[in-house]
């Protein structure tokens, strides 16, 4: 698959652009700049999990060679190279979450840190080639590279990373006479700088000592770009057993790939091993609980549609107002129980909730320290589940359903280590009381129903993102057939299927609307509900807009990965997209660029969420 990717790159990259049938569109810089556009409020972008590079500073024999050299992004050639030293040299410290000794991996530092993932696979460059095109530059642009495996405050105390993005801003407001900065953050990037914006105006020593009105005198806009406000489903698949929709559908194609008794690869256990000591992944697991995400009986997306091809939806309206047909796309007789987002067996992911076992969880957490171990297993592959009885395993399975609320109960059973470092840097509740003195600490700076906006009445925020493509909503799982020490006890049941081509089960995962990453659900709610207007959680009443761009697939090869697609990362080449971050950065106001564009159901989901405001 890789080679036949490569190759195809190649012959795209060697087609003359001026080719019979083909010409390259104009791009929305060239055009934009046609039209007077012109640089006016610095642009600071902020990458997101996983996209942005690392490089190596100090490492372990086996990585000789490798200073400065990239380990993340970039090439991967050490991958196949030196595969165990290269997962030993991204892994973190299992108790610290920070380096382990004798190892230093740090971000790359400016623009070339997140502009391509991979040679040929953009991340930043289209944007950032488009501000170029209308005069941007080093010196009112900047990339925010920081360590995403790192807890958010981990990323201040190793590398002042905070107090790094703050100086530059500030410098930046100051060297562009005093313009305010437009800062456009990108999937977990957008927590990050909810985080930052929190930390700025906090007092030294725990926040940057900017005082309440460091945001309102320094940023003009935050254009999140799909952003994971609320968490997303597919980190608790990830945490839990390594695996997601892609994942799961390369097991049920080539069974053996993946899995221990093939040569001894273990190559999800040893992927689990490194991105559980990354504190970063907690921070996206599911905030507010079943408030948000459903019960067993009830979420904010049943009843909608699952056929997103057919939505007859129109591109030009540009209101406020919920497009989507209610009597167009498929339909299930019975609601699809999305709060349920770990069910074992297709039966309990849709029966009802009185046919369910109670979940007995706080009693296996009592037992785990003593019974559950598992002193016969040995070996380098570490996942925590070796500290887990098979007799437990059974009993995790025998629960049938996990909602969004005691699914951090299921992770701290099979995940102990990890959730005890992590959860000490981030909460995923909803605050009664937001003058408590407890959501001074940090940990609650990154949740948005867990902290307040800064006080900055003239500050946009934005939330942009793709819709109309299936996303990961909740799955279905069942034992793994080996109980071999360090193998993955749960998988998902890949050959669970729903009825119809137009299910909105497929493969053991239940599907919603979404950037094929993102929930709409998680993306749009807090511009839709949770900071509209004057709320507790937005007490200045900053105004907030909603920016859909629907998904449409290139129609072929020579379009690449699209310019119209929503695809979470695609997305950031989105004509559409670009020129709504290039208006607002030339200038223009949420109003000027069209106020809300909505193609989903986020607005019907969002009145079906019972949230103090």
């Amino acid at each position: 698959m890789c080679t036949t990717w490569w190759l195809l790159l190649f012959l795209f990259h060697c087609l003359p652009p001026t080719m019979t049938g083909f010409q390259v569109p104009e791009s929305p810089g060239e055009r934009l700049k046609r039209e007077g556009l012109t640089p006016l409020h610095p642009v600071v972008l902020v990458p997101g999990i996983v996209t942005g590079g690392l490089e190596l500073w100090e490492g372990r024999p086996c990585s000789e060679g490798l200073f400065r050299k990239r380990l993340w992004g970039g090439s991967f050639t050490e991958i196949f190279k030196r595969p165990l030293c290269w997962l030993e040299h991204l892994s973190l410290h299992n108790e610290t979450g920070l380096d382990p000794p004798g190892i230093r991996v740090r971000a790359v530092p400016g623009l070339v840190a997140a502009d391509y993932f991979a040679p040929g696979y953009f991340v930043w460059a289209v944007l950032i080639e488009n501000l170029a095109k209308i005069g941007y530059e080093g010196k009112n642009m900047y990339m925010a590279a920081y360590d995403w495996r790192l807890s958010f405050q981990n990323t201040e105390i190793r590398d002042q990373a905070l107090s790094r993005l703050k100086s530059k801003i500030e410098l930046m407001y100051v060297t562009n006479g005093y313009k305010k900065v437009v800062v456009v953050p990108h999937s977990m990037g957008v927590i990050y700088f909810l985080h930052f914006m929190k930390w700025v105006e906090s007092p030294s020593p725990m926040g940057g000592g900017g005082g309440p009105n460091w945001c309102a005198k320094h940023i003009k806009a935050v254009m999140n770009i799909g952003p994971a406000f609320l968490g997303v489903p597919k980190a608790v698949s990830n945490i839990f057993s390594a695996e997601g929709k892609d994942v799961a559908f390369l097991r049920a194609i080539a069974p053996g790939l993946l899995d221990s008794d093939m040569l001894g690869l273990q190559t999800l256990e040893h992927l689990m091993r490194v991105s559980r000591t990354w504190d970063s992944t907690i921070s996206l697991l599911p905030k507010g609980g079943d408030t948000i995400w459903g019960n067993l009986d009830w979420s904010p997306e049943e009843g909608l549609s699952c056929d997103l091809d057919k939505r007859k939806l129109s591109s030009s309206d540009t209101t406020n107002f919920n497009h989507s047909d209610g009597d167009i796309g498929f339909r299930i007789k019975d609601p699809i129980k999305y709060g349920r987002v770990i069910s074992f067996g297709k039966a309990a992911s849709q029966i009802p909730s009185s046919h369910l076992p109670p979940p007995d969880l706080k009693e296996l957490l009592g037992m785990r320290s003593s019974s559950g171990l598992n002193l016969s297993c040995s070996g380098e592959v570490w996942t925590e589940y070796d500290e887990v009885s098979r007799e437990n395993i059974i009993k995790v399975a025998e629960n049938k359903a996990y909602t969004a609320q005691n699914t951090f109960d299921l992770l701290r059973f099979v995940a102990p280590k990890l959730m005890q470092r992590a959860e000490a840097h981030f909460s995923h509740g909803i605050a009664d009381n937001l003058d408590d003195p407890k959501y001074s600490h940090y940990k609650y700076w990154s949740n948005p129903l867990e902290t307040k906006l800064p006080n900055a009445p003239d500050m946009e925020i934005y939330s942009l993102y793709g819709v109309g493509i299936p996303t990961e909503r909740s799955y279905i799982y069942k034992m793994s057939p080996s109980s071999k020490c360090k193998s993955i006890p749960f998988r998902i049941d890949s050959s669970v299927n729903g009825q119809g081509d137009n299910s909105c089960l497929k493969s053991g995962v239940y599907f919603v609307d979404g950037d094929e990453s993102v929930p709409v659900l998680s993306a749009g709610f807090m511009c839709a509900k949770g900071w509209r207007g004057k709320t507790r959680f937005n007490p200045s009443g900053s105004a907030t807009y909603l920016r859909e761009y629907r998904h449409k697939a290139p129609s072929s090869l020579l379009q690449g990965r699209g310019l119209e697609s929503g695809a979470h990362v695609d997305i950031m080449g989105n004509v559409a997209l670009i020129e709504d971050v290039l208006r607002v950065a030339a200038g223009a106001s949420g109003r000027d660029i069209g106020g809300d564009r909505i193609y989903s159901d986020i607005m019907k989901m969002s009145e079906r969420i019972n949230l103090q405001l």
